[in-house]
């Protein structure tokens, strides 16, 4: 991932939010009102244009004609993790760690969560514009620059104020498929060692097909240039039949697994031309005793 300067990806990310939020609200998967404030010059001019009524429906459109699957695949994984949260929080939680948060807004826009202690791990340049575009932070959260691949996690975390053995909800969003493997390692080894009974991990990540080229994957080309373009390239993948096996060795049980196209299936929304090697997985933490 880029270092000097605030990530493209997350930038991205953020206009997809915003394009969601000025939909329709019977249509919209989420309202996310503080994603626009994330953006910048082009962008935030695309994200305007996309309110305006009438015209605003042909933005989307477009984008998806150029870049197949990216804007659908990210706004339909933001669903999907803004209600494992939800579900999270209603059964109970004290800590949520946002790993390499981005511009990630559910700190500031989910119900419950202010009453939990947060802590967004990411760059120090990303945090930096996100800090901007917020203003003061609320007493709850808690910024922890990092570097995956350099810094060390559990130092940055302890000296934050996380709690070992609390019931933990940690997002791991658009990160892992940009890490080499031993800094993913150390993350999942990590974050199992720390989270309490109850703890859950969710996280994206790309098949290792489409890296491989073991997979095929109608349109994908696109979307993979578009992400090297912004010198932020998908470097690692996992296989989803040995992704139970690879977490386990980890700390952690796999709930559940699936291409961000089947989550749009399940919303009844449109799939055609987005690649499924985009994933969401969800797992539990393992007990010590059956680790």
């Amino acid at each position: 991932m880029t270092r000097g300067g605030k990530s493209r990806t997350a930038e991205y990310m953020a206009l997809f939010r915003a394009l969601e939020t000025a939909r329709p609200p019977r249509e919209r998967l989420f309202a996310d009102p503080l994603a626009t404030g994330f953006l910048s010059g082009r962008l935030r001019a695309v994200a305007t244009l996309a309110a305006l009524r009438g015209i605003g429906r042909l933005v989307p459109a477009v984008i998806d004609r150029r870049w197949p699957g990216p804007r659908p695949s990210a706004v339909v994984r933001t669903r999907a993790i803004d209600d494992a949260l939800r579900a999270a929080l209603a059964r109970g939680l004290d800590q949520l760690v946002l790993l390499g948060a981005g511009y990630d807004s559910r700190p500031y826009r989910i119900e419950g969560v202010a009453g939990v202690r947060v802590f967004e791990v990411d760059l120090p340049s990303t945090q930096a514009a996100k800090r901007r575009a917020l203003g003061a932070a609320p007493a709850h959260v808690r910024f922890v620059p990092l570097d995956f691949e350099r810094d060390s996690l559990a130092a940055a975390m302890a000296a934050a104020g996380l709690v070992a053995g609390e019931r933990t909800f940690t997002i791991w969003e658009g990160v892992l498929a940009y890490l080499e493997p031993a800094a993913a390692d150390a993350t999942l080894r990590w974050a199992s060692a720390v989270a309490g009974a109850g703890s859950e991990l969710v996280f994206t990540y790309v098949h290792r097909g489409v890296l491989d080229g073991s997979e095929r994957f109608p349109d994908a080309g696109p979307w993979v240039a578009s992400v090297r373009a912004a010198g932020e390239p998908f470097v690692f993948g996992l296989e989803p039949a040995a992704l139970p096996g690879y977490l386990a060795e980890r700390g952690w049980s796999l709930v559940e697994d699936r291409s961000t196209t089947e989550l749009l299936a399940q919303h009844g929304l449109p799939t055609a031309r987005v690649p499924g090697f985009y994933r969401l997985a969800r797992a539990a933490v393992l007990q010590p005793l059956l680790r």
